[in-house]
């Protein structure tokens, strides 16, 4: 069952039970009016019989005729019955004794009593005259109450059917309406195919939950076409990154073995054959973090950390690995609340990019010192690496971010061109930004904002 069909069946029930709740309240009012309404005309009748035979010698000719007048008016299966001090019939004979002696006495007991007899309703009162102390009973069928009765039946379950299905088409309509943009996203999702992951679902302007669906929806085809653009890019690069330097080794050493050679020619030959060597397994050590980097971008589990802590860590391995105050720390700007120190990442991942862009600073520089500072408010938080190095050429400067790619003045130095591309997907990743100022000879400065 569709949706806007079970939202429809839902309201029309939950509305339907509501009015039949209504309807059968007002039933049962109505029930208890009509029956003391016709409680309250028996005991007019049973005062009317009284004055009609205990007081007619107190009354005038006028108002007697009056009386007869209103005693005319008989009730639907009237029976009247007098009885007297001996609980016999009085003035009207009952040779069957209507009512037993025990309704009487209780009667007489209580002074007025009404009750049900089957489908006719009795009242009984006890009244005293100089004549002397009698019962009377008044018993009749409220035919026009119970005709009533049945045609407020009738009305009624004309109008609950009525209201019912009214209810459900105008529900219908109204889930229809609603879910009209579920189904226009449900449309755009249809045209999405792997083919073309870039296509995006319009979230519109709203903030209820088809537009949350919208978005959360975007988000997911974000990561796939993340998750397939490194796919693709990681097997482009890496057969590219890896035939180079193997293909060079080969036809260096196929070279050698034309012809024998000198040991100075073989010497310089093993040399060639190490630096490739290197390269290589430089190149496969980059492709190895690369692939963990994205193994874990679109599945990375974030935790909340300490910079200031990660970053005197980052100090102890890197003084440790090229000598004492080689990274020196600096801490600017750091907050009262240390809750504006904390940060929402994945530690693994972010130690891989800061530890990127500072080898990079070792490296560019001749291992010349690098500076990191760190900056903290309520505004956000600022990480910056300084150092001595080559610097990047303006007509490079688009491209370091890129994989894979070097700039001219790199060429001399051991590395692939991947360390910048993983350290701004990581940055990216945990919403935050990263640059770079640079001049050329004198250095860059790499900045990472959260």
């Amino acid at each position: 069952m569709k949706i806007k069909n079970r939202l429809s069946l839902y309201f029309t029930l939950i509305s339907s039970g509501v009015l039949l709740a209504v309807f059968i309240a007002i039933y049962l009012s109505f029930v208890v009016f009509f029956r003391n309404d016709f409680y309250n005309h028996l005991k007019e009748r049973a005062t009317v019989t009284a004055r009609l035979y205990l007081e007619a010698d107190e009354i005038s000719t006028d108002s007697l005729n009056k009386v007869r007048v209103l005693y005319l008016n008989e009730l639907p299966g009237e029976v009247v019955r007098i009885y007297n001090s001996d609980n016999n019939a009085a003035f009207i004979q009952d040779k069957l004794q209507y009512w037993a002696s025990g309704i009487i006495n209780q009667v007489r007991k209580n002074n007025y009593m009404q009750f049900v007899e089957g489908d006719r309703q009795t009242v009984g009162i006890y009244y005293k005259d100089n004549q002397g102390n009698f019962v009377i009973l008044v018993s009749a069928k409220d035919l026009e109450g119970l005709h009533r009765l049945k045609q407020m039946r009738e009305i009624m379950f004309f109008l609950f059917i009525s209201v019912g299905i009214g209810l459900f088409l105008i529900s219908r309509w109204f889930a229809q309406e609603a879910l009209l943009p579920l189904k226009k996203v449900v449309k755009q999702m249809q045209r999405i195919k792997a083919t073309n992951l870039n296509l995006r679902v319009k979230e519109g302007n709203s903030k209820d939950e088809i537009g949350e669906l919208a978005f959360s929806f975007n988000q997911l085809l974000e990561h796939l076409e993340n998750a397939f653009e490194m796919q693709k890019t990681y097997i482009a690069n890496a057969s590219h990154e890896l035939r180079t330097p193997v293909t060079s080794i080969i036809g260096e050493i196929e070279v050698a073995l034309y012809h024998p050679r000198s040991e100075e020619e073989y010497k310089t030959l093993l040399r060639s054959v190490l630096s490739h060597s290197e390269n290589l397994k430089e190149t496969i050590s980059s492709l190895m973090e690369l692939a963990q980097v994205d193994a874990d971008y679109t599945i990375a589990e974030q935790s909340t950390i300490r910079v200031d802590d990660l970053i005197w860590e980052l100090q102890n391995y890197w003084n440790e690995k090229y000598g004492k105050n080689m990274l020196n720390v600096l801490m600017q700007k750091l907050p009262e609340d240390e809750t504006y120190l904390h940060l929402s990442v994945n530690r693994q991942l972010l130690v891989i990019a800061l530890n990127n862009i500072i080898g990079n600073a070792f490296k560019f520089s001749g291992h010349k010192p690098v500076q990191l500072t760190l900056a903290a408010d309520e505004k956000g938080m600022q990480i910056q690496v300084k150092d001595q190095g080559i610097g990047i050429p303006e007509a490079n400067r688009n491209h370091v971010f890129n994989p894979f790619y070097r700039a001219e003045n790199a060429y001399g130095f051991l590395g692939s061109g991947i360390g910048l591309y993983i350290a701004d997907k990581v940055v990216r990743l945990f919403n935050g930004k990263i640059s770079f100022n640079s001049v050329v000879g004198a250095g860059t400065v790499f900045t990472i904002t959260f």
